[in-house]
């Protein structure tokens, strides 16, 4: 195996919950209104960091589509699948762009305000008797 070179995108963007890799820009952004089975997803015109695998038949609620699975380049997590082509006309907009699922990646915004929590007990929280 090679060595993984990534793409940083300049600004806000879009990463891996996992590993933080960079995947999209917010510019990219299509559509929040998508669902996945573990819930919601979004549509982004282009990904980056990513490796795709088989292309595939699914049913899905919108009809059927030839998708294939998209993985995190970086740390090998499905992250969402990429529409390759639609079978009814009415989605035909879908075709080339990429599905984020929301539950794996992760905005800058919430990077900067994630919350640690100190599970260990400090005795420095005791209260005077």
């Amino acid at each position: 195996m090679g060595r993984i070179f990534t793409v940083e995108l300049e600004g806000r963007s879009y990463r891996c919950r996992f590993c933080r890799t960079h995947l999209a820009l917010p510019d990219d952004l299509v559509s929040r209104s998508f669902h996945c089975r573990r819930g919601k997803a979004y549509l982004f015109n282009r990904a980056v960091n990513i490796s795709m695998g088989p292309l595939e038949e699914r049913l899905m609620l919108s009809g059927m589509h030839t998708v294939a699975d998209i993985f995190c380049c970086c740390c090998g997590q499905n992250v969402g699948w990429k529409y390759e082509s639609a079978h009814e006309k009415a989605q035909k907009y879908k075709e080339g762009k990429f599905v984020l699922e929301r539950g794996r990646i992760v905005d800058e915004i919430d990077l900067s305000t994630e919350v640690y929590i100190d599970t260990h007990g400090s005795t420095s929280d005791t209260e005077d008797s």
